[in-house]
């Protein structure tokens, strides 16, 4: 995932914020307002004026709330790194990608705003799961395939090789095993991993099913249907498709803030198996 320089925040005119000691309230409402769903901020805002006053007696205007927001992406990043950190790697993790739109394709007229670091623009896409185009970037996750816990994430281009993002997601300690869809196909893709010790396992071919035992199949598509649960959860249970952010940066902010109340949902659900 990209990175920003360390540095002091940018300076900005005007009166200095009310509340300074508000801003690590932001960081947890983020998380809350997913969980529970709510996807409007000015309305959540105002529930948490109204029904938690005693515990925010002071809180910013939406605008100046969001400002904070977008400066806390890191923040939300290391708290999941925190928490996926907590429960144990399994040795069979799931990767894939899926669509993030930003924009509908029938109103791009021409260059725009959406770019972020390295070079990252907003471009067309096909949506394969959907049988649709799109103008946008692409979100990829690993995830491990018995508590479904986020362990990396990145937002790339619309019509990147996947093959390549998955790559630079499994730097590090990679797994035994290696669920992945269709567009990580390819021999020399499973060779480069068997290298390093992981075996990957992609949906067989219309060819391969043929002679593939019947049984085998499906355990590969039960496998298969949880990384596509995490991306319900994710984009569609907590709206990151409806994301609603005007700058990559909000996108930014809104995906890291998603995706860490998601991996503390799945942590908490994780650690209560482990008691039980």
């Amino acid at each position: 995932m990209a990175r920003l320089p360390a540095g002091p925040l940018p300076s900005r005119r005007g009166q200095a914020p009310h509340l300074r000691a508000a801003t690590p309230s932001c960081s947890p409402s983020r998380r809350v307002r997913h969980l529970l769903g709510r996807r409007s901020e000015a309305g959540f805002l105002a529930e948490v004026a109204r029904d938690w006053a005693h515990l925010f007696p002071v809180l910013p205007h939406q605008s100046e709330a969001s400002r904070r927001i977008r400066w806390l992406w890191g923040a939300f990043e290391q708290f999941r790194a925190h928490l996926a950190a907590g429960v144990p790697a399994g040795d069979c993790q799931q990767i894939d990608t899926s669509a993030l739109p930003v924009r509908h394709t029938s109103r791009v007229r021409g260059p725009d705003g959406w770019t972020g670091p390295g070079g990252l623009h907003a471009r067309f896409g096909r949506d394969a799961a959907h049988a649709e185009w799109f103008y946008g970037f692409r979100l990829a996750i690993t995830t491990d395939l018995g508590s479904r816990i986020v362990r990396a994430w990145s937002i790339v281009p619309a019509a990147v090789n996947e093959r390549e993002a998955g790559t630079d997601l499994l730097e590090g300690c990679p797994p035994t095993w290696l669920l992945a869809g269709k567009g990580f196909s390819g021999r020399a893709y499973a060779a480069e991993h068997a290298a390093r010790g992981t075996t990957v396992i992609v949906p067989p071919t219309k060819d391969q099913r043929k002679t593939m035992p019947t049984a085998l199949q499906k355990i590969i598509a039960e496998c298969r249907s949880r990384v596509e649960t995490s991306f319900t959860e994710i984009t569609d249970q907590m709206e990151l498709a409806r994301h609603g952010a005007h700058t990559f940066w909000g996108l930014l902010t809104r995906t890291a803030a998603i995706i860490a109340a998601h991996t503390l949902l799945r942590a908490c659900l994780a650690r209560t198996d482990q008691l039980t």
